[in-house]
């Protein structure tokens, strides 16, 4: 399939005034895309429009209000007749634990999850009725795949997420013709308000060495997607792929070999653990 990210195209961004949804408007923009950007901030998204090299049009709201939602997807259809890369990654990490903080789970859910599915309740059926391709991307996370503790909320809806989003490419996949494509983005380590909430953004010099700029995602994020890949699965600067691969299959295999849930945080594993992530690259797929 040909990319979606090219000049003339159109992209929808949710929660784009700030982090990763602000990088891949300006991204976006300079690959000559039209772009249409909601958020709630209505003057933080207004200083990223300021930015901007193309056309775009501003929708202020809430994700989790499906009148927001609506009115975004009317706007792009009139303005521009087509949406080529729906782009959902408006999120929030407040904390839940596993019987605690329950309006929060509420909240989390429903902008985190909820959204999502209403968006794409919302957009796809659009998507599939007009002649130009396009590409749903989630934003996801490896909390939602690897579940440490701690925030059980923010798992929850990520590990939704990841499966929604598996559960969408399949059923597109089984169209004829089909021309709408679904894509998970998982970043790594990120500097984000999210991770960082007293980070001064105006002054990137201050970022620590651990997390990947934005726009270092939004790098990695278009080869992914110019690769046709359904799980595009960042990394940053301490960790490696072959550590997010052996995390992820430790993971799984709590299942398979019927271990503690959660066994890698587990005293009774961590030697094991320690030996199993120094083993190197796994092999690879026959």
């Amino acid at each position: 399939m040909v990319s979606v990210i090219q000049k003339g195209n159109v992209a929808v961004i949710t929660g784009a005034a700030a982090g990763i949804g602000a990088a891949a408007a300006k991204y976006l923009s300079r690959s000559g895309m039209k772009l249409v950007l909601l958020d709630k901030n209505k003057s933080s998204l207004e200083e990223i429009a300021g930015d901007l090299k193309t056309d775009y049009r501003l929708i202020e709201g809430d994700v989790a209000d499906r009148k927001t939602l609506q009115a975004c997807h009317n706007t792009a259809y009139d303005a521009f007749g087509q949406v080529n890369l729906l782009f959902n990654n408006a999120g929030i990490g407040r904390k839940g634990g596993p019987w605690t903080n329950l309006e929060n789970w509420r909240r989390v859910m429903e902008v985190n999850l909820m959204a999502i599915v209403e968006t794409q309740a919302i957009f796809i059926p659009s998507l599939l009725k007009q002649s130009s391709p396009a590409a749903v991307v989630n934003l996801g996370s490896k909390e939602g795949i690897t579940t440490p503790p701690g925030n059980a909320a923010y798992s929850v809806s990520k590990a939704g997420v990841k499966v929604l989003t598996e559960q969408l490419a399949h059923e597109l996949r089984q169209l004829p013709n089909h021309q709408v494509t679904a894509h998970l983005l998982v970043p790594g380590y990120t500097w984000t308000l999210m991770n960082f909430p007293k980070a001064d953004f105006s002054k990137p010099e201050t970022k620590p060495e651990a997390p990947w700029y934005p726009e270092q995602l939004m790098d990695f994020f278009a080869k992914g997607l110019e690769n046709s890949d359904f799980y595009i699965i960042a990394l940053d600067n301490e960790v490696t792929k072959t550590m997010d691969d052996r995390r992820m299959r430790w993971a799984s295999d709590d299942l398979i070999y019927n271990r503690p849930a959660l066994s890698r945080w587990d005293s009774r594993y961590q030697d094991a653990f320690a030996d199993w992530l120094a083993k190197g690259e796994l092999p690879k797929e026959e």
